[in-house]
């Protein structure tokens, strides 16, 4: 739509053509090429390029998200929380308690996602685990089995 506007106002500009001739060479109502003219004549051509939406002014400022962000390296027990993770609901919690910022759960993954974080799984094995243990077995025993069972398959089917 942005470029039919600007091709409109170039069609304007020429004068040789009616609203009404530049409406349907360019395949829009009458009425959009009249707007078009109106804001043309009392505001200018910059007027009517594409001014993007700005939405909701953020409730965190950048020294703010700095701050955040800071803090956030710093770690989770830092921030007074019992463990290192970061979720999003603990990010809300200090947000809300620092700022005084309160924002949606939902909008704390795309906040940190613009911050440069991004959604991580932590690892999960048994504090127990022994990896010469395993390494050992591997290299052992699950070459037996894996040697035993090749040799099964190839006995069970027979003509």
């Amino acid at each position: 739509m942005a470029e039919r506007r600007m091709e409109g106002v170039r069609l304007l500009e020429k004068g040789n053509q009616s609203q009404a001739e530049i409406a349907r060479t360019l395949g829009v109502s009458e009425a959009a090429v009249c707007v078009w003219a109106k804001k043309l004549r009392e505001h200018g051509k910059g007027s009517l390029k594409l001014n993007k939406a700005s939405g909701r002014p953020s409730g965190l400022s950048t020294k703010d998200k700095a701050t955040l962000l800071a803090k956030m390296k710093a770690g989770a027990i830092a921030a007074g929380f019992e463990t290192e993770r970061w979720t999003q609901a603990r990010v809300q919690k200090m947000i809300a308690k620092e700022f005084g910022v309160h924002y949606h759960q939902n909008y704390i993954s795309r906040l940190l996602h613009d911050l440069g974080w991004s959604v991580q799984q932590p690892e999960t094995r048994a504090m127990e685990r022994d990896e010469e243990l395993i390494r050992a077995w591997l290299s052992k025993d699950w070459n037996r089995i894996k040697k035993s069972a090749a040799a099964r398959r190839r006995s069970d089917f027979r003509r």
